[in-house]
């Protein structure tokens, strides 16, 4: 018995408090957002890259409407995954999108420690091998591990110390910058091809990828503190936070550097906007901030997202092997998800690590978004009209970034299509093997219940 209590998750319920949540939601979304998706998104719209992330922030605020009524009415340490069960039941569309958010995720964490790494070498003045960014990417990969090991307590005590941190940090940078920049206009008139329709949504969807840290509050759920309540208010509270600070330091980095020099150094832009308004000093504030923003969104990334894995693999969803590990399934999702998550930090660039994470991701929300309208509405007491905009603002964003990545990098869109065939021909394959599994524990569940 106790053997076999060891392989269960365990999840305590109540042991995240509203501010620690508002803190791993934040984590992981300003963690991933200013410090590299800043350039990325100038290079794609030019000076309009300031209104891609305010365009951004209203399409996830229209999407947040879905998940907050979902969790209101379900909240579960699964998140996601259980919000797609709760709509599509055990088929193919629920393991499909559930392992599209999970490999977003895993795909946000390695963004996350590839943009540690970058940061970190402008202490040293770059990284001109191009070798010790990965390096530094993975190490810290090793080190979130082992503190997820510890449990709840810790990550919530530490994610919410750097939390403080960086925000407070951020906030200094964005006001200074703009304080002492010799002017905060912006050109919008002159924004030439990067200016076209196509170029500012693909720059939107990435803006999306800045926010979708929120969606780490939804995996929490039952495991925050009055979650019926908390877990939406953790949710909006975070989304407003970012929109506020995304602002202030987009027009900070656009008021102290050229457009060409925010793409040259796109993948370390704050750092770079901050030595002609403040001198090496500025650079190395910046530099510590971002350290500390991409540590805390990687350890909060890791907490969440390891136990979603851990819902699907209890709802078999999902295939699953010990591979002679001891401890909780818990602890092996955990395992995985740092495996992968080196692999990639260790092997892909970060616009690409970006690409594949924001395709998932969209496609994953419209699925959520639909779940709600055919057959959540009344059970949920949603609004048909929040959700239905919601999918008509993912598809834009999506299919003006697929444009801009087919003309610029075909490649990338050509991994993320063939992934997505794998996994749907892998889970149907698995769902049709373990289709007879699944109705005996619901057999024997309901038999309990009654």
């Amino acid at each position: 018995m106790a053997k076999n209590d060891d392989r269960t998750t365990q999840y305590r319920e109540g042991s995240l408090t509203l501010a620690g949540t508002v803190m791993l939601g934040t984590g992981v979304m300003i963690g991933a957002g200013i410090f590299a998706l800043t350039g990325q998104m100038a290079q794609m719209t030019g000076v309009l890259f300031p209104l891609a992330f305010l365009a951004a922030a209203v399409i996830v605020a229209i999407s947040a409407y879905s998940y907050i009524k979902i969790s209101n009415a379900y909240p579960s340490a699964g998140g996601i995954g259980m919000y797609l069960h709760k709509a599509y039941g055990d088929r193919l569309p629920t393991a499909f999108n559930a392992l599209l958010m999970y490999f977003s995720m895993v795909i946000a964490q390695s963004f996350l420690a590839r943009t540690f790494g970058a940061y970190t070498m402008q202490l040293f003045g770059g990284d001109a091998s191009g070798r010790m960014v990965p390096i530094l990417g993975v190490s810290l990969l090793l080190v979130v591990f082992l503190i997820n090991l510890s449990g709840n307590s810790l990550i919530q005590g530490v994610a919410s110390f750097i939390g403080i941190l960086k925000i407070v940090g951020i906030l200094i940078f964005g006001i200074v910058g703009v304080w002492i920049a010799d002017s905060i206009s912006v050109d919008f008139s002159r924004t030439g091809e990067a200016g076209t329709i196509g170029n500012f949504l693909g720059a939107t969807a990435l803006g999306i990828l800045a926010f979708k840290g929120f969606t780490t509050i939804t995996n929490s759920g039952s495991e925050v503190q009055d979650p019926h309540r908390n877990v939406g208010r953790a949710i909006m509270i975070s989304i407003a936070a970012c929109v506020v600070i995304y602002t202030l330091v987009g027009f900070a980095v656009a008021s102290n550097l050229s457009l060409a020099e925010i793409v040259a150094t796109q993948n370390y832009s704050l750092a770079a906007a901050a030595r002609p308004a403040l001198g090496d000093y500025g650079v190395w504030f910046t530099v510590a901030i971002a350290i500390m923003a991409t540590a805390g969104g990687l350890l909060a990334s890791v907490f969440a997202v390891s136990r979603m894995l851990a819902m699907l693999t209890e709802m078999k969803l999902v295939p699953h092997s010990h591979f002679g590990m001891p401890g909780s399934i818990q602890k092996h999702t955990l395992v995985y998800t740092v495996v992968l998550g080196l692999f990639l930090t260790a092997f892909f660039d970060l616009s690409r690590i970006a690409a594949l994470g924001i395709v998932f991701y969209l496609i994953m929300d419209i699925a959520i978004h639909w779940g709600v309208i055919r057959y959540l509405r009344e059970d949920i007491k949603a609004r048909v009209w929040v959700p239905a905009p919601a999918i008509v603002l993912d598809l834009l964003a999506l299919g003006g970034f697929v444009w801009v990545k087919l003309n610029s990098d075909p490649f990338v869109i050509g991994v993320a299509v063939v992934t997505m065939v794998v996994i749907a021909v892998g889970e149907l394959i698995f769902l049709k093997k373990t289709a007879g599994a699944r109705q005996s524990d619901q057999e024997e569940s309901d038999a309990h219940h009654h």
